[in-house]
């Protein structure tokens, strides 16, 4: 079990990397304004996306859904903390899949959104990543 909890943390690591570097990848590359650039950063995020990020989620969840079938979810099935982490990583799922969206208008040059806005989206990891490990250590209910 020890093993398997230290593999879940070691790609939730990994994970949250991705999670922070990838909006700030995007706030240079909404304020970059030449092709050489451009360019450069259509490289960075997706070897960043599908090279770290991708890998690290789904990793992750194999980890994650081994501890809670083997071990975590006859112990807590009726834990409001349990509940409320597997929340928030469907909401963090859906913020993943936002990620992969703008990567994908960058890389077709059709980015709508400013600067601000992903120095805005990037602060969204740091909520989850306070709520999911205050849950998963505190459990607090």
């Amino acid at each position: 079990m020890l093993w398997l909890k230290a593999l879940h943390l070691i790609f939730m690591v990994t994970w949250f990397a991705g999670l922070f570097y990838l909006p700030r990848l995007y706030v240079y590359h909404a304020m970059s304004t030449d092709e050489i650039s451009n360019e450069r950063f259509k490289v960075m995020e997706r070897k960043l996306f599908y090279g770290i990020m991708t890998p690290g989620m789904i990793i992750t969840f194999i980890f994650g859904i081994w501890m809670l079938t083997d071990y975590a979810w006859n112990l807590y099935s009726t834990a409001g903390w349990l509940h409320a982490k597997l929340a928030l990583l469907l909401i963090m799922l859906i913020y993943h899949y936002f990620c992969g969206l703008w990567l994908v208008d960058f890389k077709n040059d059709r980015n709508h959104h400013s600067h601000v806005y992903y120095r805005w989206m990037n602060e969204i990891p740091v909520l989850f990543l306070v709520g999911i490990v205050i849950l998963a250590v505190v459990k607090p209910f």
